[in-house]
């Protein structure tokens, strides 16, 4: 094993590993960064250059991309209040409201430490017990994943802000926006009133865009034609790039390790992905500290070490199993394959020395990620310097353009404006708008594995009742959506007994 690891290194330590890892960092966080932009876009658009590359520079180039584009959706969630991938809606609950009140420096610096303590985490555990947690891993099927998923949603109750009613509704709609398009079984048309642009569904990126950046635009453009007959005020905000200090390192540790094993454990599940372990991670935040949510630190920690827990959790089933757990990793999959390397238990056999290459490589990439964030931290922050008006008027050139590069669908630029106006009315009402994107997020997994649990079962719903796992989840899920209820009951109790 010894031998097998030296050689690994040797592989992983050479000057063309190295570029090609630094390239592939750089260009996920910018591809990350750019709303719409996805990194698994730019994982596609990469496999193709990556032909004429040996098979350890081929994949780390893509993992480059992989944690690169992880961490890298944190920065316009935090500074512009838009996430720059789906993972990072639920880093942009407080990192925004942090950026707002001056602290844009800090929330990124946590953010970028958070992600690379999540990455190493999970590196970790990718190496120490990789086949151990893929044997539980896959043991999950449709009805295992319908009671994790719906517990992952019962968290709306602590997103929902002042009010756990609107949350719930918030929540349903977006449950309901999932069903427009095809059946995932029958392959017929829901919804879509004879719309052929609407058949695909409605894309969770364009509704994301423009649930959290139109709302913010409309403030903005409002505000500045109400003081537009006043003399312009010079206002420049003082942001510094602050890497978090040794002391904050130990305060976010419990919390960061919590958030890595939440991620990594989800990850580590084929059809779950970042928001879901983002999310997760947030509830549990949010129940240590009940400050978060109104722009507290913690609510950038938990959710960026959750997003980069899944990195390392997405690639335990797909290179013990071949089995790839996200988007990314099957794209990751499919290069793999092309320079002639099956994931599987016989890559471990066949190829010890290239395992522990990869390897190597995912923690030089978290490294890299590391300096390349920090360095680049100190440009970011810039952009809140630009005038607020001219900020916003290129956001909504970049949102327009965004929503439509995703699919190269113009329906999607109409969706992204509906969901704009949408989401500035439920601000104006007091609807809490992450609860509807969880729903989005999770509304397809839901009703595909509820689906597909009734085939096997005849109909039957007591199948998601004869499988421990099922029932576990399904009993917190429960618990979670009654806590507000039995915690109200208890101080009712305490009161009486009081008095």
């Amino acid at each position: 094993m010894l031998d097998l690891f030296i050689e690994g290194l040797s592989i992983a330590f050479t000057l063309e590993n190295f570029i090609f890892m630094f390239f592939g960092c750089v260009l996920g966080i910018v591809f990350a960064a750019i709303p719409a932009l996805t990194f698994s876009t730019a994982l596609i658009l990469l496999i193709p250059l990556t032909f004429g590359l040996t098979p350890i520079a081929a994949i780390s180039v893509l993992l480059g991309v992989f944690a690169g584009g992880m961490t890298g959706g944190s920065i316009s969630s935090i500074l512009l209040g838009i996430p720059g991938t789906p993972s990072a809606a639920a880093t942009v609950i407080d990192g925004y409201l942090l950026a707002k009140k001056g602290q844009a420096g800090k929330a990124l610096g946590m953010a970028i430490y958070s992600s690379v303590f999540g990455g190493i985490f999970s590196l970790l555990v990718l190496i120490l017990v990789a086949p151990q947690i893929a044997k539980v891993a896959i043991k999950f099927g449709p009805v295992e994943l319908f009671a994790l998923v719906v517990f992952g949603f019962s968290t709306i109750i602590s997103l929902s802000e002042t009010s756990i009613v609107k949350g719930i509704l918030a929540g349903l709609f977006g449950l309901l926006l999932c069903t427009i398009g095809l059946d995932p079984v029958m392959g017929l048309q829901r919804y879509t009133f004879g719309f052929a642009n609407l058949m695909t569904g409605v894309g969770l990126m364009p509704v994301m865009i423009g649930m959290f950046a139109l709302p913010e635009i409309i403030d903005n453009f409002l505000q500045a034609s109400k003081n537009r007959h006043k003399p312009p005020v010079k206002q420049k905000q003082q942001v510094k790039a602050n890497f978090p200090s040794l002391k904050e390192m130990k305060e976010a540790f419990i919390l960061n390790l919590q958030a890595s094993a939440i991620g990594t454990f989800v990850g580590a599940i084929p059809g779950t992905g970042g928001p879901i372990a983002c999310f997760m991670a947030l509830d549990v935040a949010k129940r240590k500290n009940p400050k978060v949510g109104t722009g507290h630190i913690d609510g950038v920690i938990a959710p960026e070490s959750a997003n980069n827990g899944v990195t390392g959790g997405a690639l335990i089933p797909l290179l013990t199993l071949g089995i790839p757990g996200d988007s990314a990793t099957a794209i990751m999959l499919g290069a793999l394959m092309i320079h002639g390397l099956v994931p599987g238990p016989l890559l471990f056999r066949d190829n010890g020395a290239l395992v522990y290459a990869i390897f190597i490589s995912i923690l030089i990439i978290n490294f890299m990620v590391l300096a390349i964030q920090f360095i680049g931290m100190k440009l970011f922050v810039k952009v809140l310097d630009i005038p607020k008006v001219n900020l916003m008027s290129m956001i909504l050139v970049m949102a327009v353009v965004g929503s439509f590069a995703i699919n190269l669908n113009y329906a999607d630029i109409v969706v992204m404006f509906f969901a704009g106006l949408l989401g500035y009315f439920m601000k104006k009402f007091g609807f809490p708008i992450v609860p509807l994107i969880l729903g989005l997020v999770l509304g397809y997994s839901i009703e595909d594995n509820f689906r597909k649990s009734l085939v096997f079962s005849d109909g039957s719903l007591g199948i998601f009742v004869t499988s421990p796992v099922s029932l576990v989840f399904l009993i917190l899920a429960v618990l979670m959506l009654l806590a507000p209820t039995i915690r109200s009951w208890l101080n009712k109790n305490k009161a009486k007994k009081a008095i």
